[in-house]
């Protein structure tokens, strides 16, 4: 992991974690002469202040062994963990030493997280240690840590040893109080007590002033401070020259001046104690602009203000009545929280939808999608989260947060950049198919998160999600009154996934029958079918057994006429539980409130099909694959930084290499196999993999053979995956009916196939140097899978940030 890095802190503050450096010698003697007596005996085990100075010294004595990591919060050095070698070759002894005025904001854990990362990552296999039994806080932390630790009770002294064993428990944890850290950080951005806008003029076109009159007409119910240091007066109301001249204290300032007067505003915010920064001016993301970007987070970081921006329109919170953004659309409250890097988007989405809030986040310099995440997880007034994402700051960590958000309330993404891009000169057949985008799509699968093509599809399935109960399955029926827009709808649910099943006798009562209807499914009543009737086949085919969810296709203005007939709709499906959507051709909106009304079959049938994958979604198991064991990762790597020390460019292993890396994960290749009868071979599958450099790992499964590139019959997933989600990527194959015995064919062995897939997830996801990887071809018989062939291209990389030490990125 990096250096250095800044973290969140439980009550929502910004600490900064690095290495002890060499002139921090007179900052760790302040924290020793800050330390009380009391907190000196609990770690110290003596009075007085003399052993602790002493201890100072030595950290900073040249040569010393092991790791020294301090925490830095408000410019001042606050915390002290250390480990140095013990008598056990893989043990070492850990020490914490917290300023007391600092503690109680989880700093202890969050460096004994940072600690046991680096740690482990040098090879260390515990990190052992005394207490004080009398020191509870301690006690209690290492209970709470999550990764298994051994307490040894000796009189008033307690031995302890945590084995540097991450796994699931220690995932929670580590998740547990990022959750409760991020929503702490974000409480006073996404609803501020008060809100001080900072380039506030009198020009009613200004940006500005725009917030501030948005602000003031909405209702904010908390003060609102203009700051103008040429006017006594904007809008009515008393300004001030700067935010350090605010009269009390503000939680939040939107900032609207010019790019080479941002940092000078910033600074002065931070002096103010502000605790969150909307920075609405443009100029920084281009190259000339990056490093005023940085410089712009750093005084935030340092101050402990989270930054929103720059080059956004602003934030709105409809439940807070805080609309401090210069769009012009009123605060209309609703149940979708949107998130939006463009500003465009953004704005068509408030426009269109009832939002609980909208976040524009423009440059994305700090707060970013997965932040919003963590504070929308538990906001009720959000019962979907749309977003709107050109980049992913941590892919990875993305995935994990979404598929936790996503067991409880929809998630919705709009992903741009879909084309192509980079250098392909140089690909394996598995590189060559997972594009970046094929990436994205296997990534936002696995999470549960619903990935939307464009502005028009998201508002469709947003209307559908919040309006509509989740279907139990994918068995459509539809009824309608034109034969033409419901055979368009039966051809989209087709191509879409969804069934349209016949049904039975029992759904079609004498009461709506009318001559001519066609009672299968599509359920077509003819033009001249009455509201009634209408209403009746609703009621009919939602008693069904074998229906999940009804479309209802009304062609206007036959029969009762538009309204009549989405009142009849209406009252057929109150009393249901079952999803209803409509199409009313040429019209949208909500019948009785509840029922989203299409323009277009295809429209509807899309939403369905989305909403429809995302209730498969959650009827899934929550799949956890298990962690790679240190003895074969550490051996690989071994290879690895070998390899790439005779050629730091990197480049293809050859065959002894390859054989030897994939050996570390229980890959084996043959180079050639014995059949019973030609028969017996089943089927030829490539197993692959890339790595890139800014997403990470993905792995690949698709037929084999002179046919593979022709057929294009792949599957893609994020490793690391389970045994049972390997079966599954062997199930989404066209091909997949050739290795279960089809037409009489021997059944092949999965199993095996799938622990070869599972194998070389394990490699990817602890190899971030291997690049692209080729098992082409794996036999696959009903004796085993074997591979016949291997290919492995190895690349300098930067390792990805642990998923057990948290940090902001």
């Amino acid at each position: 992991m990096s250096e250095e890095c800044d973290v969140l802190l439980r009550d929502g503050g910004i600490a900064h974690v690095r290495p002890l450096a060499a002139g921090d010698g007179a900052g760790l003697h302040e924290l020793v002469a800050r330390t009380s007596e009391r907190s000196a005996y609990l770690r110290f085990f003596t009075g007085g202040r003399a052993t602790a100075h002493a201890y100072a010294d030595r950290l900073t004595r040249p040569g010393r062994q092991g790791l020294v990591l301090v925490a830095i919060l408000h410019g001042r050095l606050v915390a002290i963990a250390e480990h140095t070698p013990a008598a056990a070759p893989t043990a070492a002894e850990m020490a914490i030493l917290i300023d007391d005025a600092a503690q109680g904001l989880g700093l202890g854990t969050l460096l004994l997280e940072h600690l046991a990362v680096r740690a482990a990552e040098a090879g260390v296999a515990e990190l052992t240690g005394e207490v004080l039994a009398e020191n509870r806080a301690m006690l209690r932390m290492l209970h709470d840590l999550g990764l298994p630790v051994e307490l040894e009770y000796d009189g008033s002294l307690v031995h302890l040893r945590i084995r540097l064993d991450p796994g699931d428990r220690l995932l929670e944890s580590v998740a547990a109080r990022d959750h409760q850290a991020e929503r702490a950080s974000l409480a006073r951005v996404m609803a501020p007590a008060s809100i001080a806008v900072v380039g506030a003029g009198r020009d009613p076109s200004g940006a500005g002033h725009k917030v501030l009159r948005n602000l003031l007409d909405g209702g904010f119910p908390g003060p609102v401070y203009p700051v103008n240091p040429k006017a006594a007066r904007v809008a009515g109301i008393e300004a001030y020259p700067d935010p350090r001249a605010v009269p009390g204290p503000v939680d939040l300032a939107v900032v609207a001046v010019p790019a080479p007067a941002v940092l000078s505003v910033a600074r002065d915010c931070a002096a103010a104690g502000v605790k969150g920064l909307v920075v609405l001016t443009a100029g920084f993301a281009q190259n000339e602009g990056r490093p005023a970007e940085r410089e712009l987070v750093a005084i935030c970081r340092s101050a402990g203000m989270r930054l929103v921006g720059p080059n956004c329109l602003g934030i709105v919170n409809t439940a807070a009545r805080m609309n401090a953004s210069f769009l012009p659309t009123p605060l209309v409250g609703g149940g979708i929280a949107v998130m939006s890097q463009s500003g465009a988007v953004g704005a068509a989405l408030l426009e269109r939808l009832p939002v609980s809030s909208l976040v524009s986040v423009g440059d994305k310099a700090d707060v970013s999608g997965n932040d919003l995440l963590e504070y929308w997880e538990d906001d009720e007034t959000a019962q979907v989260i749309a977003l709107y994402l050109e980049s992913f700051g941590n892919p990875r960590r993305f995935a994990r947060i979404a598929a936790r958000v996503g067991r409880r309330k929809p998630v919705l993404l709009i992903k741009s950049g879909r084309s192509v891009a980079g250098d392909r000169a140089v690909r394996s057949h598995t590189a060559a198919a997972a594009t970046p985008d094929v990436a994205v799509d296997a990534l936002v699968r696995a999470a549960g998160v619903i990935r939307v093509d464009g502005v028009r599809d998201m508002l469709d399935t947003a209307r559908l999600l919040t309006a509509q109960p989740l279907p139990a399955g994918r068995r459509v029926a539809i009824v309608g009154n034109s034969g033409g827009p419901q055979a368009m709808a039966a051809d989209a649910c087709e191509r879409e996934g969804l069934v349209v099943p016949e049904l039975g006798p029992s759904a079609a009562p004498a009461a709506w029958v009318r001559a001519g209807s066609a009672l299968g499914n599509p359920v077509d009543l003819t033009a001249d079918a009455s509201a009634e009737e209408i209403g009746a086949a609703v009621e009919g085919v939602l008693a069904e057994a074998g229906v999940d969810a009804v479309l209802v296709v009304y062609t206007p203005p036959f029969g009762s006429g538009p309204e009549a007939t989405r009142k009849a709709i209406g009252e057929a499906a109150r009393a249901s539980r079952k999803t209803v959507v409509a199409c009313v051709m040429g019209h949208e909106g909500l019948i009785d409130g509840r029922i989203p009304v299409y323009a277009y079959p295809e429209e509807a049938v899309r939403a369905l099909a989305r909403v429809t994958a995302y209730a498969a979604w959650l009827r899934t198991p929550d799949d956890r694959a298990e962690p790679v064991s240190r003895g074969p990762a550490r051996g690989a790597r071994e290879i690895v930084l070998s390899e790439l020390a005779a050629r730091p460019g990197g480049g293809w292993l050859d065959p002894v290499a390859t054989g030897r890396l994939l050996g570390c994960f229980g890959v084996s290749v043959a180079e050639s196999i014995s059949v019973d009868a030609p028969e017996s071979a089943c089927v030829e599958i490539i197993v692959g993999g890339v790595n890139y450099p800014a997403f990470g790992p993905l792995v690949m499964v698709g037929m084999g053979g002179v046919t593979a590139d022709l057929l294009a019959d792949r599957a893609f997933r994020v490793p690391p995956l389970s045994l049972d989600a390997a079966a599954e990527l062997i199930a989404d194959l066209r091909c997949s009916p050739l290795l279960y015995g089809h037409r009489g064919r021997p059944k092949a062995d999965v199993r095996s196939l799938a622990e070869q897939i599972v194998r070389v997830g394990r490699l990817l996801d602890a190899l971030p140097e291997v690049a692209e990887l080729d098992l082409d071809p794996v036999i696959v018989s009903p004796s085993g899978a074997v591979a016949v062939d291997a290919r492995v291209r190895l690349a300098p990389s930067t390792p990805a940030p642990s998923p057990f030490a948290r940090r902001l990125r």
